[in-house]
């Protein structure tokens, strides 16, 4: 098992190699307008995923990987005297679709975007299906309450007679011990 941290770093200096190779060594007509996105390399460094993207039609992007296809050799034996390691690790070109990705999830956005904003449309006229006030309310309520507390204060007075005063609680005394 190799250390996260040392993979880590091998890969991105895989992809600094890699990305000046293409730049500067690779001299192939075929080869487009490439930028390297992304480097998985395995915990034993013997195996590395380069994830790319190319500008372009569909025929250029096809282009542009065979070109990368047939520099695979030269580009491996780069990154292999540049590393230092035992083995050159082999590499792997794969297309990074990240971008139509994000392309489709901008475009759902944009909708949903233009179905909130309908709504919001609609909604500025729109009124309750009910009243305003939803619940009854009895015209008799305010008798209710004064009664309410007049039999709160029928229920301090007995509760002042039973404890001796107003300012005496017993309920955390003990039964048959001194109050």
């Amino acid at each position: 098992m190799s250390d996260p941290a040392r993979v880590r770093r091998y890969a991105e200096r895989i992809k600094e190699l890699v990305a000046s190779a293409l730049r500067k060594q690779v001299k192939d007509p075929r080869l487009g307008m490439v930028t390297i996105t992304d480097v998985r390399l395995t915990n034993d460094l013997h195996d590395a995923t380069l994830f790319y993207t190319v500008l372009g039609d569909p025929t250029e992007q096809a282009a542009t990987t065979a070109a990368l296809t047939s520099a695979n050799g030269l580009l491996r034996s780069i990154v292999g005297k540049r590393l230092g390691l035992r083995f050159a690790p082999t590499l792997t070109f794969v297309i990074d679709e990240v971008p139509e990705q994000a392309d489709h999830i901008e475009q759902l956005l944009a909708a949903a975007r233009a179905a909130d904003a309908e709504v919001q449309r609609q909604a500025v006229d729109a009124q309750y299906a009910g009243d305003a006030q939803p619940y009854k309310v009895d015209e008799g309520d305010d008798e209710d309450e004064t009664d309410e507390t007049d039999g709160d204060v029928e229920d301090d007075e007995r509760q002042e007679a039973a404890t001796g005063g107003p300012d005496r609680d017993l309920s955390h005394a003990r039964p048959g011990g001194p109050a």
